[in-house]
């Protein structure tokens, strides 16, 4: 059996779901891409090759080797894009919650059965099927959970907007003992840089007390500022708008003090290693073609 163990976002990382890029399919075409980044993309032909993306993966996965991480990969399926695993599921506490997502992404969820069959049966949860909710806007900070949300009434016409209010409550109700603290993210259909896809596009926790994060992914001001206020101006590494396009929040912690990081994230690679993380550099350049980086495409199970 599988003991679940996640609190948060930075702790020891033991076991972890790392996506596959192999059997990743053709270019899609425009009408089946789920977000503006791969379809300006595919438009512009500069669309990511699989053994471009293989190879980016499994540059992560040898990061794990090196500082012991078990790592359990999705079955591979033809044809499909199995990369980011943070889609599908996502673990808090001891819990594996399945994520309601985009109904033709199904048999993902199908290819990680074997690790969930390896989870104590009262800890694998499926919400309710008007909860919709992906792993990339839900985090686990300690007595808080963080979760990128949206609201407006234009929620069904945007294929962006991921993670319902219904989610939001649900998940409260599953950690009576936390405080779920929802924020609405900026969603756009068309244009990749005015649009927080998960909440890790324009914010992540890392080390102990810091944190990445893109002002204008918020849709409300205040939200924003909470957090700035609850991690410290002094501690907060703010990304621009081509950032933010780039990716720039999207990193991976294996321990408060290592981090996974786009090679030519100069700017904040440099400013972590100021402030004493290790940072492990990995190429993902064309991976994040596809609006996903790092933290997209693992799933954390087992952190100390």
């Amino acid at each position: 059996m599988l003991k679940l163990h996640i609190k948060n976002e930075t702790a020891r990382l033991r076991a972890v779901i790392l996506g596959t890029a192999e059997s990743n399919g053709p270019i899609p075409k425009i009408e089946d891409c789920y977000d503006p980044k791969s379809i300006q993309h595919v438009l512009e032909g500069t669309y990511p090759t699989e053994a471009d993306m293989v190879l980016e993966m499994e540059a992560v996965a040898a990061v794990f080797k090196k500082y012991d991480v078990k790592v359990f990969r999705p079955e591979v399926i033809k044809d499909c894009n199995q990369i980011f695993s943070r889609d599908i599921a996502f673990v808090i506490e001891d819990k594996i919650i399945r994520a309601n997502i985009l109904p033709n992404r199904e048999k993902e969820i199908r290819a990680i059965q074997y690790v969930w069959d390896q989870v104590d049966s009262n800890n694998r949860i499926i919400l309710p099927e008007e909860c919709h909710v992906e792993g990339g806007d839900v985090m686990p900070w300690n007595d808080y959970i963080f979760i990128g949300t949206y609201s407006g009434e234009d929620y069904p016409e945007l294929i962006t907007a991921r993670t319902n209010m219904d989610a939001v409550i649900a998940i409260q109700e599953l950690f009576p003992n936390k405080t779920v603290k929802p924020f609405e993210l900026r969603k756009s259909n068309t244009d990749p840089k005015e649009n927080a896809l998960h909440l890790d596009c324009c914010f992540q926790p890392i080390g102990k007390d810091k944190a990445i994060i893109h002002k204008n992914g918020f849709l409300i001001e205040r939200e924003y500022e909470w957090l700035v206020d609850f991690f410290g101006k002094e501690n907060i590494f703010e990304i621009a708008k081509d950032e933010m396009y780039d990716m720039t929040s999207n990193i991976f912690s294996i321990s408060e003090d290592v981090v996974v990081s786009e090679k030519n994230f100069t700017r904040l690679n440099n400013w972590l290693r100021n402030h004493g993380f290790t940072v492990e550099e990995v190429p993902y350049a064309e991976i994040s073609k596809q609006e996903g980086m790092l933290r997209c495409s693992t799933l954390p199970l087992i952190r100390d």
